[in-house]
């Protein structure tokens, strides 16, 4: 991987996963829960959203093994829902923000990527804007996905009827290592790979 080309992309990296849990934030103080700003969460400054494992060492893993594709994740954002003004409107806007932030800046780098692709602009932008669109898109559906701990089953738990959302809750202390043994099993990628590939050709790449 070009040295130049991994420096600019672990930045697009960072900003992309701390906007993700600053909309978290900023969602939930939409709705009186001043939490995320009271801890100074509610800033795009990298120091107080680093995570050891998920900003630091997961990257780094990557980095080392090859991989083609950097991910990781910010310090997740403090929500208290029992501030919110209206709970349950509450939880399925805050749930979705972090989505609907990696979502619409897959959208903006597309665009700019194609705004740009007409003018005598280096290759390297081209290739930074093209791993933002995908990074984004990456971390948007993965998050959709219903998993717990996963922002989508959390938008899924806002959706269920009462019965159905206190079963599918009880499934929140097993979230985890749910997870990680769908996960092993392949499944999350192939629903990943695909849907990342439909927004990606309708976003133009």
């Amino acid at each position: 991987m070009n040295p130049e080309f991994l420096a600019f992309s672990l930045i697009i990296l960072l900003f992309s996963v701390i906007v993700h849990e600053v909309m978290h934030g900023y969602a939930a103080l939409q709705f009186g829960d001043e939490t995320a700003l009271r801890m100074g969460r509610l800033t795009l400054n990298p120091i107080p959203h680093i995570d050891l494992v998920g900003t630091i060492l997961f990257p780094a893993l990557l980095i080392l093994s090859g991989s083609p594709i950097l991910l990781g994740w910010a310090k997740p954002v403090p929500v208290n829902p029992l501030n919110f003004s209206d709970l349950k409107k509450g939880e399925l806007v805050v749930s979705s923000a972090g989505i609907l932030a990696n979502f619409g800046l897959a959208i903006v780098a597309a665009v700019l990527f194609h705004i740009l692709n007409t003018m005598p602009i280096p290759q390297l932008v081209f290739e930074l804007l093209s791993y933002a669109v995908r990074i984004n898109l990456i971390l948007g559906v993965f998050n959709l996905l219903p998993i717990p701990p996963l922002d989508g089953s959390k938008v899924l738990l806002t959706l269920l009827p009462y019965n159905l959302a206190k079963a599918y809750e009880g499934l929140n202390q097993y979230g985890f290592l749910l997870l990680l043994v769908l996960l092993f099993t392949g499944i999350p990628q192939q629903i990943l790979t695909v849907l990342v590939s439909i927004l990606s050709k309708i976003l133009g790449f």
